[in-house]
């Protein structure tokens, strides 16, 4: 006879609690668009090691994972159920950890509920080259063909300089579903660039109002275009690149990133 065990959940998400509640601020992380909680492995095991005992609610979002499938994903719906789990788990004022688009939840959450600080992991905020790419594929993406599309996103990844067990980890976890991509998408494809950017600039100054520390780790250097635009928002970010990684830098490198989150236990000085 098999046992099934089924994951915690926080507000209807699967999620694992992690360590003790401290005077360190909690980390709450939240995987990339088509992957799951299970991509901060490598993270976590490092973490145990370099900040032993940090409290952490490491989160499928809404449609991955184990979490239940939504008929909606626009981000400004999911952001309020990543905080009414945040709040079941009893955490108050977390540093928001997000990959990819996880990075753009992150974000989003910060400002507008009560956050120590925001890890932006490789998602540059300035979409306006992504949104045109998006608009030029629309057709393709809500056509059966749609995985044509990604497929071609994902190979500028660049998962190919990820360690060969975190290219597994990546192979293994992803689940492009194109009801996770349209939905997830739904606000670039249906917003005018304009909108768009309006709508993220917003965001930006309401982060920037609460001044709590905001942290980009990319896999390559970004161009002085997206730092300049950025840093004019934000002026006080910080940026920071592990090299030669592709999207993935917490996977290229795990324990920089994890003593990159340690050093957020000192968060806000």
């Amino acid at each position: 006879m098999s046992i099934q065990t089924v994951s915690p959940r926080f507000a209807g998400l699967a999620g694992d609690s992690l360590g003790d509640d401290d005077l360190r601020p909690p980390l709450v992380l939240l995987h990339g668009l088509t992957f799951d909680r299970r991509l901060w492995g490598p993270v976590l095991r490092e973490l145990s090691t370099v900040d032993p005992g940090r409290r952490v609610l490491n989160l499928d979002l809404p449609g991955h994972g184990e979490s239940p499938r939504r008929e909606s994903y626009l981000l400004n719906e999911v952001a309020p159920v990543i905080q009414e789990a945040v709040e079941e788990a009893g955490l108050r004022a977390p540093v928001m950890v997000g990959h990819s688009a996880g990075a753009v939840l992150a974000t989003i959450y910060a400002s507008q509920y009560p956050t120590s600080g925001v890890v932006n992991v490789d998602q540059p905020l300035l979409t306006t080259r992504f949104a045109a790419l998006l608009h030029a594929h629309e057709a393709a993406l809500r056509s059966p063909g749609y995985l044509a599309v990604w497929n071609m996103m994902a190979a500028g990844m660049q998962t190919e300089l990820l360690p060969p067990e975190a290219q597994e980890l990546v192979r293994t976890l992803g689940d492009p579903r194109q009801d996770l991509l349209l939905g997830y998408w739904e606000d670039v494809l249906t917003w005018s660039v304009d909108e768009l950017t309006d709508r993220i600039v917003a965001g930006l100054e309401a982060v920037r109002a609460t001044g709590v520390p905001y942290h980009t780790v990319f896999g390559q250097t970004p161009g002085a275009e997206y730092e300049t635009w950025l840093t004019g928002l934000l002026p006080d970010a910080v940026c920071s690149v592990l090299p030669d990684s592709g999207h993935f830098p917490h996977l290229a490198h795990p324990r920089r990133f994890a003593r990159l989150l340690a050093d957020t236990a000192r968060w806000p000085e």
